[in-house]
C-alpha cells in the first residue's frame, strides 16, 4: 500500500520521459520554430506560403491561422502554439500572425533566465504583472475612442486590416463590403450589440467576372431554382412562407406492410395520399403566399396544386440558409402546415428573382426593407483567388465587428507595441528584486512586431528601430510607427493605420498566457506502444533509422 494517496507514475521500457531544464528549453525552441515559420507573413510586404494538403489541394495564403491549420507537428508545445492561433481567430478574428510571433518572442526572452537557473515561477510572476500593467497602459494611455457612426473613419480602420492582405489592390471595395455587411447584421438586444457574422453574413463565391463586380446584397442569394417550370421566376413584394416540413406523402418505414387484395384498395391508397397532399396544400394556399420555401421535399402533386394557385416553390434548402432568409424578410420558420399564422408570413422582401449565372441558377431575395442578414456575392477569376479573397474579407468583417462592439483604437504599424515597450521599460525601474529582469524582457519582446515589419520590407533594422525608440522616448509620441510599405517612420495619426483595441488586448493576453503555460511545464511523459509483428515480437525500426 502507498500512503498519502500520491499519484504513482509507472515507467516501463516503452515510456519516454524528459524533465526539468531540458523540457523547458525544448518548449522554447518549439515556440521559436513555429514563430519563424510565419514571421514573414506580417505586414503589407508579407510573403505568401504555398500549402499542399494530403488530398493534393493547394492553398496560397499569408493568413497565419490558415497556414498553421495545415501544418503537421509532433512536439506538444508546438501544438499549443498552433492552438492559440485558432483561439485568436475564433475570439476576435484577426491578429493570428501577431499572436504567434509575440508568443514565440516572449518564450525566446525567457531562455536566458532558464539557463541562468532562475526558477520558472519567478519568471511567470513577472510576466503576469507585466500583462496586467500592459493592458492598463494600453487602455488608459495608448488607445483612443472612435465614433462608430463616422463612415469614413470606420473605412480607414478596416483598410488598415486589408492593407496587409491579397485584396489590398481592391481595398476600397473590400472595406465597403465588409463594413456594409457587418452593419447589416448588427442587432441591438438589451442594450448591447450582437453581431453574428458567421451565421448571418454568408459569402457566396461564383467564379467568373471580375472582383469589381462583388457586392453586398440587401437580402439573400441561394444556389436553387424553382421546382416547376411553370412557376414565376420574378416577383415584386412577395409574401414569403418558410417551412421546415415535407410537402409530400410520408412513406412508412421498412417494417410497414400493406396487403392489397382488390384493385380498388390500391386506388383507395392513392386517393388517401392525394387527399393528404391536397389538405396540406390548402393550408398553405389559404394564407395566399407568393413564394413557399421548404427545407424538405415537394412532391409532384403538391407542385401541381401550388402552380394552380400561382405560388412559386423552392425546396431542399439548407437550415442555415433558411435562417438567414427568415432574418432578412421578417418571417418565422413553420414546422407544420396546420400551425401557420398570418404573422409567420415574411413581407420584408422587395424583389424575388431567379437568374442564371454561368451554367447554374441562383435565387435572389433582395431589396429587403430591414434585412438583419445578408449575402456577400464574390466574383473573381478562379476558385483559389476567391478563397483567398473570402479569408481576407472575413478578417476585415471581424475588424469592423470588434470596433462596433468596443469602439476603441490603438495605433498600428508597431506604434502600439513600441509605446507599451517604452512604458513597461520605464515602469521596470521601480520594481526591486530579481523579477525586474523578466519584466523588462517582456518590454523588449514587444519590439518584435515593429522589428519584423522593418525586416519584411527590407529596411535597415537596427537604424530604424533605434530611431523609433528615440521617438517614443519623447513624451506624447505614442503614435509613431513603421510604414510597412517603405520601412520609414510615420505618425500613424496622419498615416491612418489603426487597429481595434479588443484585437490588441486579446493578442497580448493570449501570447503572454501561453508563454506562462509553457514555462510551467517541467515534465513530458509519453507512453508509446511498440509495434508488434505477426509473431508477436517487437519489430525492428526501418533501415533508414527512426522516422522524423
Amino acid at each position: 500500500m502507498f500512503g498519502g494517496g500520491a499519484p504513482v507514475v509507472v515507467l516501463n521500457q516503452n515510456t519516454k520521459r524528459e524533465s526539468g531544464r531540458k523540457v523547458q528549453l525544448g518548449n522554447v525552441t518549439a515556440a521559436k520554430t513555429i514563430a519563424d515559420v510565419i514571421r514573414t507573413c506580417l505586414g503589407p510586404r508579407s510573403m505568401l506560403k504555398m500549402l499542399m494538403d494530403p488530398m493534393g489541394g493547394i492553398v496560397m495564403t499569408n493568413d497565419g491561422n490558415a497556414i498553421l491549420r495545415e501544418i503537421m507537428v509532433e512536439h506538444p508545445a508546438a501544438k499549443s502554439m498552433i492552438e492559440i492561433a485558432r483561439t485568436q481567430d475564433e475570439e476576435v478574428g484577426d491578429g493570428t500572425t501577431s499572436v504567434i510571433i509575440l508568443a514565440g518572442e516572449i518564450m525566446s526572452v525567457a531562455e536566458q533566465f532558464l539557463k541562468q537557473e532562475m526558477h520558472p515561477t519567478v519568471i511567470i510572476s513577472a510576466y503576469r504583472q507585466a500583462l496586467e500593467d500592459l493592458i492598463e497602459i494600453l487602455r488608459e494611455q495608448v488607445s483612443v475612442s472612435v465614433d462608430t457612426n463616422d463612415r469614413q473613419e470606420m473605412l480607414k480602420i478596416v483598410k488598415s486590416c486589408v492593407g496587409t492582405k491579397f485584396i489590398r489592390k481592391w481595398s476600397d471595395l473590400a472595406c465597403q463590403i465588409a463594413l456594409d455587411a457587418t452593419q447589416t447584421v448588427a442587432l441591438e438586444e438589451g442594450g448591447r450589440t450582437e453581431i453574428d457574422i458567421k451565421r448571418y453574413a454568408k459569402v457566396e463565391k461564383i467564379p467568373g467576372g471580375t472582383i469589381e463586380e462583388s457586392e453586398v446584397l440587401k437580402g439573400c442569394m441561394i444556389n436553387k431554382d424553382v421546382v416547376h417550370p411553370k412557376m414565376k421566376r420574378k416577383l415584386t413584394n412577395p409574401r414569403i412562407l418558410l417551412l421546415d416540413c415535407n410537402l409530400e406523402y410520408k412513406k412508412g418505414e421498412s417494417q410497414t406492410n400493406l396487403e392489397i387484395t382488390k384493385e380498388e384498395d390500391f386506388m383507395k391508397i392513392l386517393q388517401l395520399e392525394e387527399a393528404y397532399i391536397q389538405s396540406i396544400c390548402e393550408d398553405i394556399i389559404s394564407f395566399k403566399p407568393d413564394l413557399v420555401i421548404t427545407e424538405k421535399g415537394v412532391s409532384d402533386l403538391a407542385q401541381h396544386f401550388l402552380v394552380k394557385a400561382g405560388i412559386t416553390a423552392i425546396r431542399r434548402l439548407r437550415k442555415s440558409d433558411n435562417n438567414r432568409i427568415a432574418r432578412a424578410v421578417g418571417a418565422t420558420i413553420v414546422s407544420r402546415t396546420d400551425e401557420i399564422r398570418e404573422e409567420d408570413i415574411g413581407t420584408g422582401c422587395g424583389l424575388f428573382e431567379v437568374k442564371k449565372i454561368g451554367e447554374e441558377y441562383f435565387t435572389f431575395i433582395t431589396e429587403c426593407k430591414n434585412p438583419k442578414a445578408c449575402t456577400i456575392l464574390l466574383r473573381g477569376a478562379s476558385k483559389d483567388i476567391l478563397s483567398e479573397v473570402e479569408r481576407n474579407l472575413q478578417d476585415a468583417m471581424n475588424v469592423a465587428r470588434n470596433v462596433l462592439v468596443d469602439p476603441r483604437l490603438v495605433p498600428g504599424g508597431g506604434a502600439g507595441e513600441m509605446a507599451l515597450s517604452c512604458a513597461l521599460n520605464e515602469k521596470s525601474k521601480s520594481i526591486t528584486g530579481v523579477t525586474q529582469w523578466p519584466y523588462r524582457a517582456v518590454s523588449r519582446a514587444l519590439e518584435v512586431i515593429p522589428r519584423t515589419l522593418i525586416q519584411n520590407c527590407g529596411a535597415n533594422t537596427i537604424r530604424t528601430l533605434t530611431a523609433l525608440r528615440a521617438k517614443h522616448a519623447t513624451e506624447g509620441n505614442t503614435t509613431w510607427g513603421i510604414d510597412g510599405e517603405s520601412g520609414n517612420l510615420v505618425d500613424m495619426k496622419d498615416y491612418g493605420v489603426w487597429e481595434p483595441f479588443s484585437v490588441k488586448a486579446q493578442t497580448y493576453k493570449t501570447a503572454i498566457e501561453t508563454a506562462i503555460l509553457l514555462l510551467r511545464i517541467d515534465d513530458i511523459v509519453s507512453g508509446t506502444k511498440k509495434q508488434l509483428d505477426t509473431q508477436g515480437a517487437p519489430q525492428a525500426p526501418p533501415a533508414g533509422g527512426p522516422e522524423a
